[in-house]
C-alpha cells in the first residue's frame, strides 16, 4: 500500500491554495484534461467576453462559479469541453475610457479629434486590466484558454458577426419593429439595461403634472401625473385607479379632473373644488 500523508489543517488556507495552483500549472492539469478527452463528443463554450478596461469585481466571481460548473460537469459526462476565453472591446465603458484619457466629451468633440485617433484610444485602453482578468481566473480555478481568446475588434470576429447577420436574413428571419429602448443624448446612442444600471444613483426630480384636454368637452381637462415624462410620446392610455378619490377643480373658467390627493400641491388652500368624480366616470372618456 501507498504512504497517506495528512496536512495540518491549522495551515493557512491560502497556503494550500497557492500549492494546489502551482501544481496545476507546473502539471498543466488544464491541458491534460483537454488531451485526455480528444476524440470525444464536443461541446464549445465561449465566454461571455468581460470588458477588460475595467477591474474585475466580487458580483463576478459568482458568475464564472456557475460557468465553470457547467463546464466541469460536461467534462466529467465525457465531453471533450473547449473552453474559450473572450475579450468585449465595444460599447460605452470603453469609449467613456477613452473620452476621459483625451479629455474630451460627447459625440461633437469625438468628430473633432476624428474618428480613426479616437478609435486608435480605444485600442490603446481597452486591455488595462487584462492581467487582473487572467489573475482572477487563476486564482478561483476558472479554466479558460487565453492562449487564443477572441476579441471583438478583430475583422474575423466582425466579419463573423456580419456573416451570422445575412444568414438570419437569408433564411427570411430578419424583420423590422419598434421597440422603446433607454437613450443618452450626450452620447448619441441607445443604451442597454446594464448600461443604465452601471449608472444608477437615487435622486431627488420634480414630477411632471401633464394636461390632457377631454373630447368633445370645453375647457374640461384631465390632469395626470407621471414620473417618466419620456414615455408621453408612446403613451396610449390614461390610467386611473377605481380606489382613487377623484374631485374636479374650477380655475379661471376651466375645470380640472385629478386625484383628490394632489388638489393642494397643485392649486393651493383656495382651490375650488366643484365635485367628487368617480372612477367609473372616467372610464371610456378620450
Amino acid at each position: 500500500m501507498g504512504r497517506m500523508e495528512y496536512r495540518d489543517l491549522t495551515e493557512p488556507i491560502e497556503a494550500l491554495e497557492e500549492e494546489i495552483l502551482s501544481m496545476w500549472e507546473q502539471e498543466r492539469t488544464f491541458e491534460q484534461s483537454l488531451a485526455l478527452r480528444d476524440g470525444a463528443p464536443e461541446f464549445v463554450f465561449y465566454e461571455g467576453p468581460p470588458t477588460a478596461n475595467g477591474r474585475p469585481g466580487v458580483h463576478h466571481i459568482l458568475a464564472r462559479t456557475i460557468k465553470d460548473t457547467v463546464a466541469r460537469y460536461r467534462a466529467m459526462a465525457g465531453y471533450h469541453v473547449t473552453r474559450i476565453a473572450g475579450w468585449d472591446t465595444h460599447g460605452l465603458p470603453v469609449e467613456i475610457e477613452a473620452e476621459k484619457r483625451l479629455g474630451i466629451s460627447g459625440k461633437p468633440e469625438i468628430e473633432q479629434i476624428g474618428i480613426a485617433e479616437f478609435n486608435q484610444a480605444c485600442r490603446d485602453n481597452v486591455f488595462t486590466y487584462k492581467e487582473d482578468w487572467e489573475r482572477l481566473s487563476q486564482r478561483i480555478g476558472y479554466w479558460l484558454d487565453y492562449d487564443h481568446p477572441y476579441i471583438t475588434f478583430r475583422p474575423e470576429y466582425v466579419e463573423s458577426v456580419w456573416w451570422a447577420l445575412s444568414e438570419i436574413d437569408r433564411k427570411g428571419l430578419l424583420y423590422r419593429g419598434f421597440k422603446v429602448l433607454p437613450y443618452c443624448p450626450r452620447c448619441g446612442t441607445g443604451l442597454s439595461s446594464h448600461e443604465v444600471a452601471q449608472g444608477y444613483a437615487d435622486r431627488s426630480d420634480p414630477s411632471v403634472t401633464v394636461r390632457f384636454p377631454i373630447v368633445g368637452e370645453k375647457d374640461r381637462s384631465l390632469l395626470v401625473w407621471t414620473t417618466t415624462p419620456w414615455t408621453l410620446v408612446s403613451n396610449v392610455a390614461v390610467a386611473f385607479g377605481p380606489g382613487i378619490s377623484y374631485v374636479e377643480v374650477e380655475r379661471d373658467g376651466e375645470r380640472f379632473v385629478l386625484s383628490g390627493a394632489r388638489v393642494q400641491e397643485l392649486f393651493g388652500d383656495d382651490a375650488r373644488i366643484v365635485r367628487d368624480v368617480s372612477a367609473d366616470e372616467l372610464a371610456g372618456l378620450t
